[in-house]
């Protein structure tokens, strides 16, 4: 087994993240995004005579000015043929390997639920975080039976706001929507006083690749001459995921957002996308956005946590 941390073919990095559906967090234009912004990024490739196992992407910083910390989130990328012994093996030689100073923290948050992740894989860690959850909506199914796994009353939300002749909606990759959007969620994190990645992430994330019309799309619509809604998603191989959402009170009557989402999954289909990854899911703190998402009818997961 060979573990190799620099000069990494990104093409082939990007080919088997895309093969696997790995997350957003895992692909290489997240760690590029990252890097732009002054954040500290490892990659690793582990192969064995000649065929490549896995790829992990570590976001690290230092804590207390000697303790180096190193974050594999929803990762390694895996071979799904893998067994879980020698899974275990690559999670300790990463650790082992990983090029930052000692003493050094490496966490790691498989991109599965806990039943799919085996004990033997993990033996010798242990969780010192539960699980993220997620709605992963399989866009390999034809439109029909993604509409008729949709819940009632999405549906009929849905089916109002494409029947109202007054909105337009448009999928496309606009940066000056995408700079519009972003506008608005700056707007929104200060009224209601929460944090995500950085704004400007998403500028960097775009620009970290040849073409930025392969790295997004924006959703919108329209009534009359103003914008009432708009959502954000990123592109990684044959993954979408959804980065953010507006809404003004109009959009909302209108129920925008679903038929926001459901266009986006016409217009993300026609690009050969396979899974949309519709984000948190957090019926606690987040009860309405959370049964938006879980009204898709996608395929809710709770990740097995993170481990050290």
């Amino acid at each position: 087994m060979d573990v190799k941390w620099e000069l990494l073919p990104q093409a082939e990095w990007e080919e088997f993240h895309s093969t696997h559906h790995g997350a957003l967090q895992q692909s290489w234009l997240y760690g590029e995004a990252l890097g732009a912004l002054g954040v500290r990024v490892h990659r690793a490739m582990v192969w064995e005579d000649g065929r490549l196992l896995a790829v992990a992407q570590f976001m690290c910083k230092r804590v207390l000015g000697y303790l180096s910390v190193a974050s594999c989130t929803r990762g390694p990328v895996w071979q799904p043929d893998v067994p879980p012994q020698q899974r275990s093996a690559i999670y300790k030689r990463l650790r082992q390997s990983l090029p930052v100073p000692w003493l050094k923290v490496v966490l790691f948050s498989p991109d599965r639920s806990a039943d799919q992740v085996d004990k033997a894989e993990i033996q010798g860690l242990s969780r010192v975080m539960t699980g993220y959850s997620t709605v992963l909506l399989d866009l390999k199914q034809s439109l029909p039976t993604l509409k008729a796994g949709l819940e009632g009353k999405w549906r009929n939300r849905l089916n109002k706001a494409l029947a109202t002749e007054k909105i337009r909606f448009h999928v496309q990759p606009s940066l000056k929507r995408c700079e519009w959007l972003l506008g608005k969620e700056m707007d929104q994190r200060e009224a209601k006083k929460f944090h995500g990645l950085p704004t400007n992430f998403v500028q960097a994330y775009t620009g970290a690749a040849a073409d930025h019309r392969q790295t997004f799309v924006v959703a919108y619509a329209e009534l009359g001459k103003n914008t009432v809604a708009g959502m954000l998603f990123l592109l990684h191989g044959r993954v979408a995921s959804y980065h953010m959402g507006w809404a003004d009170e109009q959009g909302r009557q209108l129920s925008a957002h679903n038929a926001l989402l459901w266009e986006s999954v016409i217009y993300l289909q026609n690009l050969g996308i396979e899974v949309l990854d519709l984000g948190g899911v957090n019926t606690h703190d987040l009860p309405g956005i959370s049964r938006f998402k879980l009204g898709t009818g996608g395929r809710a997961i709770t990740l097995a946590g993170t481990y050290f």
